[in-house]
């Protein structure tokens, strides 16, 4: 048997070159590149190796270990799963931060290659810089909590171990029905550990993305089930976007009549102006979708996960006779709602159930209810466009909160732009093949209810983790993965504070992103969240400690982002009116580096819930007659919500 003497670090990013997938008969380089923050657990094993040899793996500097990793993410979800990024982080603190963001990969079924550092195998000098000590038990590390995270989790103790490591890495990386975060923690010790390796380990290895076929029982059952009902309902979730199954999507809603709404994730499978699109459905869900999903007798679920956030906490769905039946290529969620079930692949599946239904003759029965709930959605789409403020008289669109504070945020910060006629300016200014990204806050709800998306495949969100500082790693992540498209994170000013570091490698990179700050002074959902459920304002405005009262109620803070991003080599904007907004975002156009358009918003002028309810924890005993009034609201809405 032939051998090559190499590192364990070396024999990695060897054994990475020669990955390869095949989807549909397209075979492609399964990992692009790699993004690195090197420190002692990984600098002289993995870092060496790339520095030697890193073949055609093309090197990132990470700026924070959880926007590289978030990067990554954001890469693999825009090339729908089929190429991936690695990263490597040091031991301790730089593996911690990467966490969240295998988090983030995992919650969204998002392949992404973990490679943290670890403490030495041997233990002869423990403990070393950064370890953490557990007397009981000397196995542990900082790495270990990844296994909560993960779809796969490896420690190589051996050079040899690392061989069948990632072999299963391989495996998980490119399972559709259950990938996520693969993490193989890597001891600095065994990185730079000579080993005499099976030349065959590094041959090329494609690795077949399958489409499981539906079996003709699952198909029988479901057109039973499809023949009984006359308004049923699909959802498009992000398995649509990922099996490449929106043209059978549109061709089977239009032959049998039957709308959809989008998740957060499915969203742009289609565009939004199709005839049977509703648009978003559930808790940031729109009107439209939401009417109809409450009188539907049955819910399709096409490459859904059913979060609380599509199914209203399962309350969305009043129809007493209303069943389930659920597409999934994951037998784990196909199994949700006690759905009647098909687990395959959602184009095919889509096709074949197609052919069935038309032998039949099936088609629903819906009359103009589809026309109506779109037409009246579209009303009231372009009134939020056009929603002005006014000194005198003006109502938010979350009103009773703080109605008080928009005179003082006026004056405080010189604007009077509201959130919807924003998003709405915004929606009609930039390219229509632009990619438009998001994760966290108010923004995700007023995206997924009025953002029109005119081309497939531009609207990226992500909403498994609403993840807050995902949203500029992110933009970073789809414009390394689509170079030639203008990129748009909407980002509020907290998750901005949270995490933006990811914008000095966008420029590094000359990648240009464009940043949409959202500055409405607090943190605007959660604030949103209490005072509905008889809360006051507490700890989520941004504002100044009142020496009178001792918390957190004196003025508003006022902070200049675009000054801050200009200092990065940012090309800045500050916007208070609709024509600044308007100059910006067409100057922006025209530029070659990342930019970062500064807005000023006011608070309370996002979108409310449409027909939604969500199943939040409430406090059962309070002084507080509001709470105890939410607490019995909860609990009458809970008795309309399936209890599985």
């Amino acid at each position: 048997m032939k051998t090559i003497r190499l590192t364990t670090a070396q024999a990695l990013i060897k054994f990475l070159n020669q990955q390869y997938v095949e989807f549909d008969g397209k075979e492609q380089k399964f990992v692009k590149g790699i993004f690195v923050i090197f420190g002692h657990g990984n600098v002289l094993g993995l870092g060496q190796a790339l520095e030697e040899d890193p073949g055609e793996l093309e090197v990132y500097q990470g700026r924070n270990e959880q926007g590289m990793a978030h990067a990554a993410v954001a890469f693999a979800k825009q090339k729908h799963r089929k190429q991936i990024m690695a990263c490597t982080s040091s031991v301790g603190p730089g593996a911690a931060n990467m966490v969240t963001a295998a988090a983030t990969a995992s919650a969204n079924n998002i392949p992404v290659l973990l490679l943290p550092g670890d403490t030495f195998a041997t233990r002869q000098p423990d403990p070393v810089l950064q370890q953490i000590e557990h007397y009981h038990d000397l196995t542990i590390s900082t790495n270990d909590a990844f296994r909560a995270v993960s779809k796969y989790w490896d420690r190589i103790s051996r050079p040899e171990q690392l061989m069948t490591a990632m072999i299963h890495a391989m495996r998980v990386l490119t399972d559709p029905a259950d990938t996520g975060a693969v993490t193989i923690a890597l001891p600095q010790d065994v990185q730079g550990e000579v080993y005499d390796f099976p030349e065959h380990f590094f041959q090329k290895r494609v690795h077949r993305i399958e489409r499981r076929v539906p079996t003709a029982a699952d198909l029988k059952d479901a057109v039973e089930l499809i023949k009984q009902k006359k308004k049923p309902i699909i959802i498009c979730g992000g398995g649509v976007r990922y099996s490449e199954a929106a043209d059978v999507l549109k061709r089977f809603s239009e032959k049998f009549h039957i709308p959809y709404g989008e998740t957060q994730a499915g969203k742009s499978a289609i565009e939004s102006i199709h005839a049977y699109n509703l648009g978003g459905i559930g808790v940031t869900g729109n009107l439209a979708a939401n009417l109809i999903a409450k009188e539907a007798d049955l819910v399709i679920g096409v490459g859904t996960r059913y979060s609380d956030f599509t199914t209203g906490s399962k309350q969305l769905f009043q129809n007493p006779e209303v069943d389930f039946l659920t597409i999934n290529v994951s037998e784990y969620h196909a199994y949700k709602l006690d759905a009647v079930k098909i687990v395959a692949d959602a184009k095919l599946a889509l096709f074949a159930l197609e052919q069935e239904l038309e032998a039949i003759g099936y088609r629903s029965g819906y009359t103009n209810e589809i026309e109506a709930a779109k037409e009246a959605w579209k009303a009231e789409l372009n009134r939020l466009y056009e929603v002005r403020y006014n000194e005198q008289g003006f109502t938010p669109e979350i009103a009773g909160h703080l109605d008080e504070v928009l005179p003082e945020f006026h004056e405080s910060f010189d604007s009077c732009l509201t959130q919807t006629e924003v998003i709405g300016m915004i929606n009609e200014l930039i390219d229509e093949d632009a990619i438009v990204i998001g994760a966290a806050g108010s923004l995700p709800g007023d995206l997924q209810r009025m953002w029109v998306s005119h081309q497939p495949n531009t609207y990226h969100m992500e909403y498994g983790y609403s993840c807050m500082g995902y949203e500029i790693s992110g933009a970073l992540g789809v414009k390394l993965a689509e170079p030639n498209k203008e990129v748009y994170a909407f980002v509020g000013d907290g998750s901005y504070l949270m995490l933006h570091s990811e914008l000095i490698t966008s420029i590094q990179e000359r990648k240009k992103i464009n940043v949409l700050l959202f500055d409405n002074a607090g943190f605007g959902c959660i604030n949103n969240l209490q005072m509905e459920n008889g809360m006051g304002s507490f700890a989520t405005e941004f504002r100044y400690r009142n020496p009178e009262t001792g918390r957190l109620d004196g003025n508003l803070i006022s902070i200049d982002f675009a000054r801050s991003a200009a200092g990065y080599g940012v090309k800045t904007y500050t916007v208070y009116t609709l024509e600044q907004l308007k100059e910006a975002i067409e100057d922006a156009k025209t530029q070659t580096v990342s930019t970062l358009i500064d807005i000023k918003v006011l608070p309370k002028t996002m979108t409310h819930g449409y027909e939604s309810w969500w199943h939040v924890g409430v406090a059962g005993i309070s002084n507080n007659p509001k709470i105890t009034e939410a607490y019995t609201k909860k609990e009458t809405e809970l008795k309309k919500a399936r209890k599985y």
